[in-house]
């Protein structure tokens, strides 16, 4: 399968020497009563903005959902989640200003409409269970429609992953297959450490709370009940023949729900990619280079896994946050990553973790007791992220290790 090599030499040329960060952002806008932004108002104020600012604007089955300035990017996530995409830096105070400039565009614009951007990994009132996310219209796009009945059979908490959750995801470089699978292996070992040390609930208990005892990482929860086929940590991320080609086979093998070509999106249901090329519903002798590279992204995006592979790796396990936190949580992951020193003190400190379903059971552990889990043997949480903070810290520029007080 030809279009299996296609997707090795995109994940391949990926490949840098740089050492950048990106970090996106989901936010609520809510008003007071903590209801957020309806559809049609928010797409007619980010149009009217990209006018304004002269922006390639973002579409979506015709609505204008988004849009792009030097810098960073706008979109609406699946219940209006309004989510910030900032550019690639190395320099996380350049990160930083560059969201400011967003956050000072936007605050005003909303609070004239009596609207507010709140930081939260779920929305307050459906994690209290105040409201029910059923009742949370989506926005009008084929392709939320298809997950929504998708997502209602595969899981129990699949309403409340795309009405109700929001996060902070942070991309990182790689400069080979085996600095990938080194540093995908690394950051997967200390994602729990990560989760709870950005885990952003309410003060009230949550539903999911109510329901059992595991009291933290609610929307952490949500991902992992809503479909087991493309959710929790990379497939096969611990074989000792993982690499590009183990990757692509993920990308390849992973239903769609959903396929995105050519300006149509259609329903596939379980069907792979796989399936669709063996099928005949897509043909590989039909795929030019710029149609080819829009598939392969939209077969990708359909994984949700902790960590995503594209060109460089996605980490995707924090809850959202405001930007000092964010930060302080980008300066954690600088110091660790790009760091041979750290990346050799972590792959000896836990190299008795061998499997995700290890790492699987220290996320137990800290869905019931927090900070306060004895995880990957006799630490606690807190005392595993102290340590991981003191590498990073040890590492970074001085003028970013402030950023880690913020965490």
């Amino acid at each position: 399968m030809a279009i299996r090599e296609d997707i090795i030499k995109f994940i391949q040329s990926g490949e840098t020497s740089g050492q950048q960060l990106g970090l996106e952002i989901e936010h609520f806008v809510v008003n007071e009563k903590g209801l957020m932004m309806g559809f049609d108002e928010i797409t007619g104020l980010i149009s009217k903005v990209a006018e304004d600012l002269q922006a390639k604007k973002i579409f979506m089955d015709g609505y204008t959902v988004g849009y792009v300035v030097p810098g960073y990017s706008v979109t609406l996530e699946p219940a209006c989640q309004f989510e910030v995409s900032i550019d690639p830096r190395s320099d996380i105070g350049e990160i930083g200003s560059i969201y400011r400039e967003f956050i000072n565009l936007w605050a005003p614009i909303f609070a004239e409409r009596g609207y507010s951007i709140i930081n939260k990994g779920n929305l307050p009132l459906v994690e209290s269970g105040e409201i029910d996310p059923g009742d949370i219209p989506l926005s009008p796009k084929k392709r939320y429609k298809y997950m929504d009945a998708y997502f209602r059979e595969s899981g129990k908490y699949g309403k409340y992953m795309m009405r109700a959750s929001s996060s902070v995801q942070v991309s990182v470089d790689y400069r080979s297959e085996e600095d990938l699978i080194r540093k995908l292996r690394i950051l997967e070992k200390i994602s729990p450490i990560l989760m709870i040390a950005m885990e952003s609930k309410s003060d009230a208990d949550s539903v999911l709370e109510k329901e059992s005892d595991k009291k933290h990482l609610f929307r952490i929860q949500e991902w992992e009940d809503l479909d087991p086929d493309r959710t929790g940590f990379y497939p096969g991320s611990f074989d000792p023949n993982f690499g590009y080609g183990k990757i692509a086979d993920v990308i390849l093998h992973t239903p769609l729900i959903l396929l995105t070509d050519e300006g149509e999106t259609t329903d596939v249901g379980h069907s792979s990619a796989a399936d669709l090329l063996k099928q005949g519903i897509v043909k590989e002798e039909d795929l030019e280079k710029t149609r080819e590279e829009r598939l392969i992204e939209h077969f990708i995006s359909m994984g949700f896994f902790h960590f995503r592979v594209k060109k460089y790796i996605e980490i995707r396990v924090a809850d959202s946050v405001p930007i000092e936190k964010a930060l302080g949580y980008v300066a954690l992951i600088k110091g660790l990553v790009y760091s041979d020193i750290n990346l050799a003190l972590l792959e000896e400190k836990l190299s008795h973790i061998t499997s995700s379903e290890m790492i699987q059971n220290a996320v137990e552990e800290i869905k019931i007791h927090g900070f306060d889990a004895v995880i990957y043997g006799d630490r606690t949480a807190k005392e595993w992220y102290k340590y991981i903070s003191e590498l990073a810290s040890a590492e970074l520029p001085e003028k970013e290790q402030e950023y880690l007080l913020q965490v």
